[in-house]
């Protein structure tokens, strides 16, 4: 079935979406590090641009969720999930779309994202929508609690 079989309202995030997002955030992304603890971003996102925190509800299933942010200088998507049983139908497409929409009224230009360079599938989908790899390196370094000692 594809997208016109399915009716995915898309809207912002509310508390009462917690633990269904948290529950599909564990399910997609499964071996995210510690920092990435659903309910921990959960709560910061709710304090931080919250109206970039959509969600994409099929009858009262959460389905999907994208969460992006804007700094002022570039546009991120962090997490766009879709439940396994609903991918390629359309809704990560539409998600997107939305979240750039906002971002776009926000006055960004340029959006960046990271994918694991594993994930062909991924990368392959975001190439489709416009996106390119680019020539950088992507670096990292944990804060307070999730920081290592240097080894």
């Amino acid at each position: 079935m594809g997208v016109t079989e399915y009716k995915l309202t898309i809207r912002p995030y509310v508390t009462d979406d917690r633990e269904a997002v948290v529950s599909l955030w564990r399910r997609v992304f499964t071996g995210d590090p510690p920092w990435n603890e659903p309910k921990d971003m959960i709560a910061r996102k709710e304090s931080v641009q919250p109206d970039l925190f959509l969600v994409g509800v099929l009858g009262e299933q959460i389905a999907g969720t994208v969460l992006a942010g804007f700094d002022g200088v570039r546009g991120w998507v962090h997490h766009l999930a879709v439940l396994p049983e609903f991918r390629r139908k359309g809704f990560a497409s539409l998600l997107m779309d939305r979240v750039e929409e906002g971002l776009i009224e926000l006055g960004c230009p340029k959006l960046n994202l990271q994918v694991r360079g594993s994930n062909a599938e991924v990368i392959a989908f975001y190439e489709s929508r416009g996106h390119a790899v680019e020539d950088v390196i992507s670096l990292g370094k944990p804060l307070g609690r999730w920081r290592r000692d240097p080894v």
